[in-house]
């Protein structure tokens, strides 16, 4: 999915473009810390002018670019513990434990 135009330089990590949070948690845990680091380095920049672009559209009708944009910046928040604070992709002694959202602001 193409994204507008300012944000080119996410397009290489389209594979964080995920509608859920379960599949984003999913990715977190399926990847290694350098490929967490590396998203987050490149999108942790951009994420107020991200923010600023989708909030020109309303949430239940964005346009394509302007949802997959989303979807990233919700992955930078799901990788943005990992990389600040734990180190690793799992919260720390958590055990087993784990949440299910069950409802998604936008799919």
């Amino acid at each position: 999915m193409p994204l507008p135009s300012e944000f080119a330089a996410l397009e290489p990590y389209l594979a964080w473009d995920l509608a859920t949070e379960p599949e984003r948690y999913a990715r977190r845990l399926a990847s290694t810390m350098d490929e967490m680091q590396e998203f987050y380095d490149v999108a942790f920049p951009l994420l107020e002018d991200a923010i600023a672009y989708c909030d020109k559209f309303p949430i239940d009708d964005l346009p394509e670019d302007a949802r997959t944009l989303m979807h990233l910046m919700q992955s930078l928040v799901m990788v943005s513990f990992p990389v600040e604070v734990w180190k690793q992709p799992r919260v720390p002694d958590s055990g087993a434990a784990y949440l299910d959202v069950i409802v998604e602001p936008v799919v």
